[in-house]
């Protein structure tokens, strides 16, 4: 598999989390990575980085946003915007290095994403 920084894909989080207003997201600890050769069929991936590790290596929580070529690139870019939504929902307001599920307590990650698509759309509309 071949990773490669994706700065187009932080520039994009960066532009979504400044218009959403989300202060829990420290992007100076979020990675952006495009790979080739992954087998998965998602468009994207989030990893958090456990706790255990963080003590081990003396390090702060961390996370990388995965986009998978092959999928990801064909995107038009409201699917794009759509995709790191979706993605940055995986991480939790305390930034604590661990991940959200798509679904629990009533939370429906899915609904909660395009809900903020939509608030997103509305807030970067040009009149």
């Amino acid at each position: 598999m071949d990773w490669k920084k994706a700065q187009d894909v932080k520039s994009d989080l960066t532009e979504i989390v400044r218009i959403l207003g989300l202060p829990h997201i420290d992007l100076t600890r979020i990675h952006c990575y495009r790979t080739q050769g992954s087998k998965s069929r998602a468009y994207a991936r989030t990893w958090g980085f456990p706790k255990i590790f963080q003590l081990a290596l003396d390090v702060k929580p961390a996370y990388v946003i995965e986009v998978l070529s092959k999928y990801y690139d064909r995107l038009d870019e409201d699917n794009k915007k759509k995709v790191l939504i979706h993605e940055i929902l995986h991480i939790p307001k305390n930034f604590s290095g661990a991940l959200l599920p798509h679904r629990s307590n009533g939370r429906h990650l899915g609904s909660i994403a395009n809900q903020l698509f939509k608030e997103y759309k509305k807030k970067t509309a040009v009149w």
